[in-house]
């Protein structure tokens, strides 16, 4: 009966020293796993993500990070090779707890996302960071912006989604397919997201999903003014002249403003065409005003000899995508 005792008592204390170690296994010399954070909890594993495993007196399975492959697969020391895609950390965690009883007594497991690799979404355009981005968990289109750093001061109107079919359709009341009929394709208001406007606007952002932002039109106004610069069209299609003029701060020292022209493409974008605008009149009240559109160059000469003149609209011209950008208001 003594020696039952004792070994319920050598068996007691081990146990309780193994449960002791494996609360404190980060403080063993291991590295703790992010499976704190809410998105690593929900984050699913998948190809090319790459994970390192830490497993309390199996030095075997803890030595180096470990790559996910493509058919989701891991091949481990002892255990061999294991599916991890679609699993999460936790579930993982689970199956290889359930794999190493028949090797350890009370297995206590670790696993850190040592890279992300599985879940890239493509954002291009007016971003300050475009590129491929991990998405690391569940995230949303706001949220997926500002991993490429936020919208440029140039950045459009609108943000432009594609989705693989095979993640279902976007749940966008714009949404369309492509003529391939492979790809769902849809476009939101960047100033409804941005703001909140439209919450239902702000969707979930899938792996592969693609993301762009247009440049917005321009407006230009340049030549004798006090601010050259241009206005981004980010709420309506067209500004008056005296719209513009008033966001170039009025006209300059010597302006020429019954020699002023709207430089303005041709159908097919080959050449300007130039459009007579005497703001003197407009300033007057004794012409109407005049709209601007989409890449419109509103300039106004100094008060000068033609030939100079002349030689200003096409200096202009050459330095007009290099001014300021206003937003209005």
């Amino acid at each position: 009966m003594t020696v039952e005792r004792g070994l319920v008592f050598f068996f007691s204390v081990l146990f309780q020293i193994s449960s002791t170690a494996a609360q404190r296994l980060p403080e063993l010399g291991t590295k703790p796993s992010g499976q704190g954070s809410s998105a690593t909890k929900e984050y699913l594993l998948g190809p090319e993500d790459q994970i390192k495993i830490w497993v309390l007196g199996l030095e075997e399975l803890s030595e180096k990070p470990t790559r996910i492959d493509p058919t989701g697969n891991i091949d481990l020391p002892i255990l061999g090779r294991i599916h991890a895609g679609g699993l999460t950390v936790e579930q993982l965690k689970l199956k290889l707890v359930e794999r190493l009883q028949s090797e350890v007594w009370h297995p206590s497991v670790s696993i850190d996302i040592v890279e992300y690799g599985s879940q890239p979404v493509s954002i291009l355009g007016a971003v300050t960071n475009p590129g491929v981005h991990q998405l690391r968990g569940r995230k949303n289109l706001v949220e997926v912006l500002s991993l490429a750093g936020g919208l440029r001061d140039n950045a459009g109107s609108t943000v432009k989604i594609t989705r693989a079919i095979e993640w279902g359709p976007l749940p966008l009341a714009s949404t369309k397919l492509d003529p391939s009929g492979t790809f769902s394709l849809a476009e939101v208001k960047t100033k409804d997201i941005l703001s909140a406007k439209n919450p239902t606007d702000n969707i979930l952002i899938c792996p592969h999903d693609s993301i762009t932002v247009p440049t917005a039109e321009l407006i230009s106004v340049i030549g004798e003014v006090r601010k050259p610069g241009s206005i981004v069209l980010d709420k309506r299609d067209t500004v008056s002249v005296l719209e513009a003029l008033s966001m170039a701060e009025g006209l300059g020292p010597v302006p020429a403003p019954q020699n002023a022209k709207i430089l303005r493409p041709s159908a097919d974008g080959s050449q300007r065409i130039e459009v007579p605008v005497d703001l003197k009149q407009i300033l007057a009240g004794k012409a109407a005003d005049v709209s601007l559109y989409p890449n419109d160059i509103l300039f106004v000469p100094v008060n000068g000899p033609k030939k100079a003149a002349t030689r200003a609209i096409e200096a202009a011209i050459q330095t007009a995508t290099g001014v300021i950008i206003w937003r209005r208001p």
